[in-house]
């Protein structure tokens, strides 16, 4: 006599089978974070020395990006403040951070991290190493990059006489959470362009398009009562928490809920992603 399974048993293996894969990717996310911090140096080495290569032979190396951020706030700065009738000691400085937050904060993270795993093809094939190192390599050179861009902002803020104060200690966390987002970024956007190679100039269009809808080149004050529509925006909450503490300004609590939960869905992304990518990844480079 053979028995059936009722619906009440599939749907407690179903659930049992669901707690298993979890219970699987938390651990091998866990095994990976902890196997990438044991190998730390080797992934600030890697950073570091993408740095010193794309540059060598240079003059000024990366310094070259720091005089070209100059030139472009200095130039769109006095036409912009114009055709936007905004005061120049207001927008300038504006102009800066925005600029400078954008470019290597936002922009050269998201490309980069869409390369993160095709360029490290060669030692994903020849070593047996964690994947989220990739990542933080990443992570580390675009933050050798910001330091050196910075410079810019401060320059502007200082010949405006702009000194934010205490409330510049809130760049702080800002800072952290954004590193923690280009891991996340590394991870999901590196597994899915290392399986399709078309999402790369995708992304590049896409991120052209965010660009121009979000607050960089314009300020949200020029949208008078659409202004609350930016909070769909997430990358509006995730450069105004960094923005507003180094012009001196207290951001909204509002903009810090938007990032963190932006934050928590992009990591749950990211796990997701390279939960199912990462034993695959060595097979479509």
């Amino acid at each position: 006599m053979t028995l059936a399974p009722d619906e009440t048993s599939i749907d407690r293996l179903s659930d049992i089978t669901a707690e298993s894969r979890s219970s699987q990717l938390l651990h091998v996310l866990r095994d990976d974070v902890v196997e990438t911090g044991r190998l730390l140096k080797l992934g600030l080495a890697l950073g570091w020395l993408d740095v010193k290569l794309r540059y060598r032979g240079s003059v000024l190396g990366p310094f070259w990006l720091t005089v070209v951020s100059a030139i472009m706030v200095a130039s769109m700065g006095g036409l912009y403040s114009r055709l936007f009738h905004m005061n120049l000691a207001t927008y300038l400085p504006f102009l800066a951070v925005s600029l400078m937050l954008w470019q290597t904060g936002v922009a050269t993270v998201v490309q980069d991290a869409c390369g993160c795993l095709i360029e490290a093809d060669a030692m994903i094939r020849a070593n047996r190493l964690p994947l989220p190192l990739f990542a933080v390599r990443v992570v580390v050179r675009n933050m050798i990059i910001f330091a050196h861009n910075i410079v810019v902002p401060i320059g502007v803020c200082a010949i405006f006489k702009i000194w934010p104060g205490v409330v510049l200690l809130w760049t702080l966390p800002a800072a952290m959470l954004w590193i923690f987002n280009g891991l996340a970024l590394c991870l999901a956007l590196g597994c899915l362009c290392a399986r399709f190679r078309d999402i790369p100039p995708i992304v590049g269009a896409l991120m052209q398009v965010v660009f121009y809808v979000t607050p960089i080149i314009w300020a949200p004050s020029q949208l008078h009562g659409y202004a609350r529509f930016l909070l769909l925006n997430p990358f509006y909450a995730m450069i105004e928490i960094f923005r507003q503490p180094l012009l001196g300004n207290m951001p909204d609590k509002a903009l810090w809920f938007i990032a963190l939960g932006t934050s928590v869905a992009l990591w749950a992304v990211a796990a997701l992603i390279y939960g199912k990518a990462r034993n695959r990844v060595v097979f479509w480079m």
